[in-house]
């Protein structure tokens, strides 16, 4: 079996375990979402979830710009959630799973309404090869009144379809993420999953 093979399967035994037991409990999530469009490149890192009793009202990407012709572009670079209870403003927290080292943070985008994220779409340039391989470029969510907010992510690839919504909220993620290759080509994230909460 393949190391990230390897890695995803205990990540997802832990998932399904976890959630198993914790589904009992008020602040438990009760739903992995994920999307088939995913790049190939990296390993599950850990998850992260918001506060008990909170969930994603807004998001933000780390990005790299486009590094030119002779740069290597990495694209995403990580993805936070900005998880509030009640009043956005005044009652926030931050989680982020494993981000790459390239890029900036963006300013956060929020549902209107203290509205909460409940799905998600990746956009994702298939790999090239020779090439300059990127992974996950953008992510869009959908809000529960319907908004979609899109993130300010690079162009390359192409966005997939919607991820199975939230019943009521996303409250955690998980990033699968290559780490830094030296003088190989690099891709950051390739790929996300989000989990949902009951209350």
């Amino acid at each position: 079996m393949e190391r990230g093979a390897g890695a995803k399967l205990l990540l997802l035994l832990w998932a399904t375990c976890f959630g198993r037991a914790r589904a009992d409990a008020s602040s438990g999530y009760t739903l992995v979402i994920e999307v088939t469009n995913g790049g190939a490149w990296g390993d599950w890192a850990w998850p992260e979830m918001c506060p008990d009793r909170f969930f994603a009202s807004g998001f933000s990407l780390k990005m790299e710009p486009p590094q030119g012709i002779t740069g290597d572009d990495t694209a995403l670079n990580g993805i936070r959630l900005h998880c509030a209870r009640g009043n956005a403003e005044l009652n926030t927290h931050v989680v982020e799973s494993q981000s790459g080292r390239w890029g900036a943070w963006s300013e956060p985008l929020w549902c209107p309404g203290g509205g909460f994220l409940v799905a998600f779409s990746l956009r994702v340039e298939a790999p090239v090869t020779p090439g300059d391989n990127t992974a996950a470029n953008n992510v869009r969510f959908r809000c529960s009144d319907s908004t979609e907010l899109q993130g300010p992510g690079l162009f390359w690839g192409d966005f997939g379809n919607w991820s199975e919504p939230c019943p009521k909220g996303v409250c955690g993620l998980q990033t699968k993420i290559e780490r830094p290759g030296g003088l190989r080509d690099d891709t950051a994230v390739n790929d996300a999953r989000f989990f949902c909460c009951r209350s």
